[in-house]
């Protein structure tokens, strides 16, 4: 087949365009056209009341050889480019240890699947609980202010993106296809097939429940076991000649110990306490960037009508997201975050006495309110004022002592603090809603956001939303909510591995994920699942 890729529609096309554009492009007639398929279709927005979709098509011929060779200068015509998945090794009979993998958010999910697939039998741990019994304690807290330290946003199985946006895009290079063995996968556990070929394709927490469950039992029916309310409490690691260190399985909460020469660490970014166990164990970790800010909360409708003009609300576009970044006079870039178009913001602490917000939203993308996080980017220097050793931990300091004060401002029951933006921008405490009605459960406090994070943080925010306004008018609203604060952008530390995707100086074990530095997102964290499985299974053949 040939992919031709760039081919440009009107919103409204009729059902034959597709093949008429086809036939123009590659100047042939319409017998030459047997069939084809759409592998993308995305839309450019960038002339409001004028929206263009980008398709790329995978076109049948017999005339393919004849015209790749006349149009061998156009890069928008070329062969369809193979994306089956293909497994790197096959489990030996009798292996004396399985491999084990820590977490079950989406890195340690495909790398569980993949594992199993190759008929490696793998035995995967999860702190918290199977996602059913996790999505009720997760609910205690957004309805009943009760917070399950184990059990929650951040942990139990699916990981952190269970309860998000579920969006399966990501700007990682991926020659080698992983990702289109993600939404392979994901389809086949019950994700909509048009996540195969749109261009930003989103799920949904609710549908993201019955996939996780889906893709448990696939690794069950494969050999493969999931244990819950398993948290590994102790690294077991034994030093040979020359100072060498391999791994020789894990320590549980309950005393038990499981044997392993191969662990794969996909520990999400909010395991706070195991990043302290393997540091106080000599695994190399280091302290890396990451971004704190708030949530920002606008109508749904004045983001449509901003980025899609007259044909806001047209079913082909859905509800509107964007992507902003302002490079700071003072040197802070300041971006959106996790945009979540249609959707609400959740309570996603995991320690008790803290308040951390994320964003939330369903498949129909249909609640009242747009929401993304407005965040700075700092660096391991600015976390010295909270950890002056400037350790590897010291970036959870900053965490920990930013959650710890907007629990304090919220009125320590769990709600959170709040600022209209117009307030916000003018220096001014917020004592009443306007408009925009939060969507934040349990609940916010109003008032004044200027303690919530640091100096810099706070002038950076300020200088940043006027300018969002010129991109994207309404944004600086006044009625606008800001709530505070947003503190897991991403891992507070990256724990270092090799080319053979091993620990720098822990032979056997895997760091993988968002947790370990690798990834940012559902679907990087699940190719780096996927790549972290095969290496692992090359080293097992190995042995």
């Amino acid at each position: 087949m040939l992919r031709l890729t760039d081919l440009k529609l009107p919103l409204d096309h009729p059902a034959d365009a597709l093949a008429a554009a086809i036939l123009r492009r590659l100047d042939i007639e319409a017998a030459a056209l047997t069939g084809y398929t759409v592998a993308k279709r995305s839309y450019d927005a960038r002339k409001r009341g004028a929206i263009m979709l980008i398709y790329a098509l995978d076109v049948e011929t017999p005339l393919e050889a004849e015209l790749l060779r006349r149009h061998a200068d156009d890069p928008r015509i070329q062969p369809t480019p193979d994306t089956r998945y293909r497994p790197v090794a096959r489990a030996p009979a009798g292996l004396p240890l399985r491999p084990l993998v820590i977490g079950t958010g989406p890195c340690g999910l495909f790398a569980g699947l993949l594992l199993a697939q190759m008929g490696f039998r793998p035995i995967i741990l999860e702190r918290g609980k199977a996602v059913r019994e996790r999505t009720a304690d997760t609910w205690d807290l957004w309805r009943k202010r009760t917070l399950h330290p184990e059990s929650n946003v951040q942990f139990g199985e699916g990981g952190a993106g269970t309860f998000s946006d579920g969006k399966l895009y990501s700007q990682i290079r991926d020659p080698q296809h992983h990702g289109r063995k993600v939404l392979t996968e994901f389809v086949k556990a019950g994700a909509p097939e048009e996540i195969l070929y749109l261009g930003k394709p989103h799920i949904g927490t609710f549908r993201l429940v019955t996939m996780v469950e889906n893709m448990r039992a696939t690794i069950e029916s494969l050999g493969g076991e999931i244990r819950f309310g398993q948290r590994v409490d102790d690294l077991l690691v034994e030093t040979g000649a020359g100072d060498t260190r391999q791994v020789r399985g894990v320590s549980l909460a309950g005393g038990e110990q499981l044997r392993a020469d191969h662990v794969v660490l996909a520990l999400g970014h909010s395991a706070r306490d195991t990043f302290a166990m393997l540091h106080a164990r000599g695994v190399h970790l280091e302290a890396k960037p990451f971004s704190i800010g708030f949530r920002i909360e606008h109508p749904q409708s004045v983001i449509d009508r901003a980025r899609f003009g007259p044909q806001a609300g047209h079913p082909l576009l859905g509800a509107a997201d964007y992507k902003l970044v302002h490079h700071g006079k003072g040197g802070r870039s300041v971006y959106s975050f996790c945009m979540c178009p249609g959707g609400t913001v959740v309570a996603a602490t995991s320690e008790p006495g803290r308040v951390v917000t994320n964003g939330m939203s369903q498949y129909s993308r249909n609640e009242r309110n747009a929401n993304a996080a407005v965040v700075v980017g700092i660096e391991p220097s600015d976390f010295v004022p909270f950890d002056p050793s400037g350790g590897p931990l010291a970036g959870i300091a900053l965490q920990r002592a930013l959650e710890s004060h907007a629990f304090t401002l919220g009125g320590e029951n769990y709600s959170a603090p709040a600022q209209r933006v117009g307030d916000f921008l003018a220096g001014r405490a917020s004592h009443e809603f306007g408009d925009v009605q939060p969507s934040y459960k349990p609940g916010v406090t109003l008032g004044s956001l200027d303690s919530a994070l640091p100096d810099y943080a706070i002038a950076a925010i300020r200088e940043a939303l006027p300018a969002f306004e010129r991109q994207i008018r309404g944004y600086a609203m006044h009625d606008a909510i800001l709530t505070g604060v947003e503190t897991r952008t991403s891992s507070p530390v990256r724990i270092r591995r090799d080319d053979s995707l091993q620990s720098l100086n822990t032979r056997g074990l895997y760091p993988a994920g968002e947790g370990a530095g690798y990834a940012g997102g559902i679907l990087s964290a699940a190719v780096d699942g996927i790549k972290v499985a095969e290496a692992v299974a090359r080293d097992i053949l190995k042995s």
